[in-house]
């Protein structure tokens, strides 16, 4: 079976993480050609509102929209999987399987215990997806070591101060239709479903006054910020706003 490489893939702790985080950014580069995965490592399973089959369907509906190369999902327990050998193998089969240049990740630090441990577990698995010695097969082959050129990490409820900001103002409304593609978890005013604190208007009105925010120093209307556990190199400083 041959597998087409990607040039980004995007982690999640839960479906609609990307969505939220760095929809905007994951758009931007599907439109210069890029070929763009996510991978939801859990269904959302113990959210207040909707349903794992639900769920799926959003899914389903915002990768076509931002429109991926593939959306896949690992099934760890939601709310309980854990940064250890087990999971970190699953997730170094899945980077060895599409050999992404870069890797997105959940927030360092955040309001769902979730995310911060699925930001470690990941970073963790793309370093070690690069040691040659650690053994793991996809469709009965054995896989090449390969280690992504970077991985960042999408900055979600808590405020962080990004390490840079990327520029979305021109697919910001994309990263709208993308959440909202997930009609169970956030605002629906035909819902009978509990209020939460993602499911209220006012949670929209939260995520376009971040994109401000991340975009007022860099002389945009709205974009994404990132973290980085290693300070960028770069090759010209006229590439930088």
């Amino acid at each position: 079976m041959t597998i087409q490489e990607l040039d980004i893939l995007a982690f999640a702790a839960h479906p609609d993480d990307v969505e939220l985080g760095c929809s905007g950014t994951l758009y931007k580069h599907v439109l210069k050609g890029y070929k763009v995965g996510i991978i939801d490592l859990t269904r959302g399973e113990l959210g207040t509102r909707g349903s794992v089959e639900l769920r799926n369907k959003e899914a389903e509906a915002s990768s076509k929209v931002l429109g991926v190369s593939v959306r896949e999902n690992l099934d760890f327990a939601d709310g309980f999987f854990q940064n250890d050998k087990v999971h970190q193998l699953e997730i170094i089969k899945v980077i060895r399987k599409y050999r992404p240049k870069i890797i997105l990740a959940n927030s360092i630090s955040d309001r769902h215990c979730d995310h911060q441990r699925a930001a470690a577990l990941v970073a963790d698995a793309a370093f070690l997806s690069g040691l040659a010695k650690i053994e793991t097969f996809f469709d009965g082959k054995a896989q090449q070591a390969w280690r992504p050129q970077a991985v960042y990490h999408y900055i979600q409820d808590y405020y962080l101060k990004p390490d840079f900001a990327v520029d979305i103002t021109e697919t910001f409304d994309k990263k709208i239709e993308s959440i909202l593609c997930f009609s169970s978890q956030f605002y629906n005013p035909k819902s009978n479903e509990p209020e939460t604190p993602i499911s209220s208007k006012d949670f929209l009105d939260f995520i376009e006054a971040r994109a401000r925010e991340f975009g007022r120093p860099i002389q945009a209307k709205y974009a994404e910020g990132f973290k980085t556990t290693r300070y960028v190199g770069i090759n010209d400083l006229f590439n930088l706003k």
